[in-house]
């Protein structure tokens, strides 16, 4: 009723403006037919309009005599023909905003689900997770009031307050442990290859030790978890120099430092491609090995004294046992053991400094691979609480 008496309130102005002008020009205009017609032929007349008008048909054969009844049945009519479509006009608009707000909410959760469960797939392919505040990695990872748990807590004060370390990146905790954290620091900080790499071909390393130097045993070459390969042995390892090579100067050659960082976690985020260049990585230590082990043979001094202690092992006295004893079962069920870590420095040209926890309070708290190095070598930190499995240290002044 409220909306019936806005329409004739309205329609009422209307016809005040424009009626009665329209009745004051018909009576005296000079038209025979506005001449010849009284007021009652005129009220029929304007009915029939606003009839016309608003597409309201004349019900009944009575005739309407005044414009105030015929407007009032005008507006009766014209909301009982509009309301129903107003209704379900409206009833539409409010179905389809239902059903849009629904929708809305269904793909709001549909992505944040999908956000969530790449974010987790991302965080468990990742072997090097993101850093986190050393301190309170301490505190979750030694609890209790035990010796051990005391005596690892003081070691992460110490390397807080006295080693500027507040920051530390969690390595994958396997058998590669070690490899992974070296070779992550060399990518991520645009580390170049070492001066001898330069100079020689490592695509032809597999080939010359294989044909020229004539060790055929390298079919008994292992790949960490894939025990035995046989004659695949010597393409798989060259595929395996092909991944290190071109990772190394693709990543090595991009100076922008967060460019660098996000190709260093999609490659330690594909375990296939990690596993190579662990691989490679083994076999140039194995062919350094050789090499070392023909100039002792032909009485040369060899490039290094490490060459000599590592020989000097019963499980490694030539370089055959050094790759079925130590190096096949790298990855697999062993890792680095320190004599190896000082051959990996060696090779790749970098001071490696490795903060050893348990050893808190005693000099071998600190020790660097190898201990002789240039001083034009690049240096990278390693913490270790069992020389076993080793984390990123990372420094803040």
């Amino acid at each position: 009723m409220y909306i019936y008496e806005v329409y004739k309130n309205i329609l009422t102005f209307y016809i005040s403006c424009f009626v009665f002008p329209l009745e004051w020009l018909l009576y005296f205009s000079d038209f025979s037919f506005c001449k010849k017609t009284n007021r009652n032929e005129y009220c029929k007349t304007v009915t029939r309009f606003f009839s016309s008008l608003f597409f309201i048909p004349i019900l009944g054969r009575h005739e309407v005599q005044s414009w105030t009844t015929a407007t009032k049945q005008s507006l009766c009519l014209l909301w009982q023909k509009v309301k129903v479509q107003l209704m379900l006009s409206m009833s539409f608009l409010i179905a389809v905003f239902w059903y849009c707000r629904r929708l809305y909410s269904f793909l709001a959760q549909l992505l944040k689900r999908w956000s969530n469960y790449l974010q987790r797939k991302l965080t468990r392919n990742l072997s090097v997770l993101t850093e986190v505040d050393l301190l309170g990695y301490s505190a979750r990872e030694w609890k209790g009031e035990t010796k051990q748990a005391k005596h690892m807590r003081e070691a992460y004060e110490e390397l807080f307050w006295s080693c500027h370390i507040k920051y530390v990146r969690q390595v994958r905790r396997d058998n590669y442990c070690v490899l992974r954290a070296v070779l992550f620091q060399i990518f991520s900080q645009g580390i170049p290859f070492p001066s001898w790499m330069k100079e020689r071909d490592i695509l032809k390393l597999p080939e010359k030790l294989l044909y020229s130097q004539g060790c055929n045993w390298i079919q008994q070459y292992s790949f960490g978890p894939e025990r035995y390969t046989g004659p695949n042995a010597f393409g798989k390892l060259r595929k395996c120099m092909e991944t290190l090579k071109t990772n190394w100067a693709e990543i090595s050659a991009t100076k922008d430092h967060e460019e660098r960082g996000n190709m260093c976690n999609a490659l330690f985020s594909d375990e296939s491609k990690e596993h190579k260049l662990y691989e490679a990585i083994k076999f140039i230590m194995l062919y350094e090995v050789v090499e070392a082990y023909e100039q002792i043979k032909n009485r040369e001094e060899p490039m290094h004294n490490l060459f000599s202690l590592l020989l000097a092992r019963d499980s490694s006295s030539d370089p055959l046992s050094f790759m079925m004893n130590h190096l096949n079962s790298i990855g697999d069920s062993i890792c680095l053991d320190q004599v190896e870590l000082f051959l990996l420095g060696y090779l790749l040209e970098v001071k490696i400094r490795v903060y050893r926890l348990h050893r808190f309070n005693t000099e071998e708290f600190q020790v660097n691979y190898p201990d002789e190095y240039r001083r034009e070598w690049n240096e990278i930190s390693l913490l270790t609480e069992d020389d076993r499995y080793y984390h990123i240290p990372l420094f803040r002044t």
